[in-house]
């Protein structure tokens, strides 16, 4: 089990430790991420589920429904209790309370997700990360983003939180990451399969995404100012311990079978997202809690993530 464990994350935190070092020693600049993450979020992550999606079949999709139930719940139950802890305790405003519930409730889908599912779970576990990105980006992401916009108005700004909310939604939803894998759900639910050709064409591109993801993830980890408080220590062991283990539950609750618990809390378990942070920085809200939250949830994801797949039904 121990040459498992390894040979699933190791190739991830070596790429993780690539672009952390290389922002670190000033290799590559970790202050200016944009190129890169425009590259991974546009382009290669996209292209990567899009591809795995469209290589499986309507069976593969349908067999899902339990899973994104799990996944709706344990995103919405976490994102709201540290949002409130954070407006209510640590009485931060919406912008900080925001993009640190997003941090805590978002897994790393997009860059852990991918290369650890496939070592772990295979091919299937593609589909559960798409289904997890998506499934993401069309609540707590949306709900991020308005509250972020209603900070950066002020309590005078015109329109409703409803509003705010809906034209939030409407950015999401135009982002690749999102249409993307959702257009490949279409077309493999509609039996649609791409020509050889088009499949063979994409892959270049497809290739990227995973270590290019895991670098970035990395160089943005090396820009992140450790500091050491209670949100922080609360933000990991939420992430790390407490959201796959009621994951877990829910998925006894409403009996999934061992692939669908194995998908759901392998990936509940990922580490903290950078989403939180990538939407924040538009708005000049980067607070230092969530960057020491993602930087120890990532480094505490070699243990979290060893006990997980050491007990995973597969």
């Amino acid at each position: 089990m121990a040459h498992e464990i390894a040979a699933a994350l190791l190739p991830v935190f070596f790429v993780l430790i690539l672009g952390y070092a290389a922002g670190r020693y000033k290799i590559v600049d970790n202050r200016d991420v944009s190129s890169i993450n425009r590259l991974v979020m546009t382009f290669a992550i996209p292209t990567s589920l899009f591809l795995a999606i469209t290589s499986t079949t309507r069976a593969d999709i349908v067999s899902h429904g339990g899973y994104i139930a799990v996944v709706v719940i344990s995103l919405f139950v976490v994102y709201a209790a540290v949002l409130l802890l954070e407006l209510k305790v640590f009485k931060h405003d919406k912008g900080v309370a925001s993009v640190q519930a997003l941090t805590v409730s978002f897994p790393n889908y997009a860059s852990i997700g991918l290369p650890l599912s496939a070592a772990v779970i295979g091919n299937e576990g593609a589909i559960a990360v798409a289904i997890g990105i998506a499934l993401g980006s069309v609540t707590v992401s949306p709900i991020t983003l308005a509250l972020l916009e209603d900070y950066s108005h002020g309590a005078d700004a015109p329109g409703s939180a409803l509003s705010h909310f809906g034209s939030a939604l409407l950015k999401s939803v135009r982002k690749p990451i999102f249409w993307a894998p959702m257009l490949a759900f279409v077309l493999v639910l509609a039996g649609v399969r791409l020509p050889e050709l088009l499949g063979t064409t994409l892959k270049p591109m497809a290739a990227v995404g995973a270590g290019a993801a895991l670098f970035l993830t990395g160089l943005i980890l090396s820009a992140q100012k450790i500091v050491f408080g209670t949100g922080v220590a609360i933000g990991v062991v939420v992430k790390n311990a407490l959201m796959p283990l009621f994951a877990w539950g829910l998925c006894v609750l409403f009996g999934l079978d061992r692939l669908a618990t194995a998908e759901a809390v392998l990936l509940i378990a990922l580490p903290s997202g950078f989403f939180g942070l990538v939407f924040g920085a538009p708005y000049g809200v980067l607070p230092k809690v969530s960057g020491s939250t993602l930087m120890l949830s990532t480094v505490a994801g070699v243990i979290s993530l060893s006990v997980v797949i050491g007990l995973l039904p597969v």
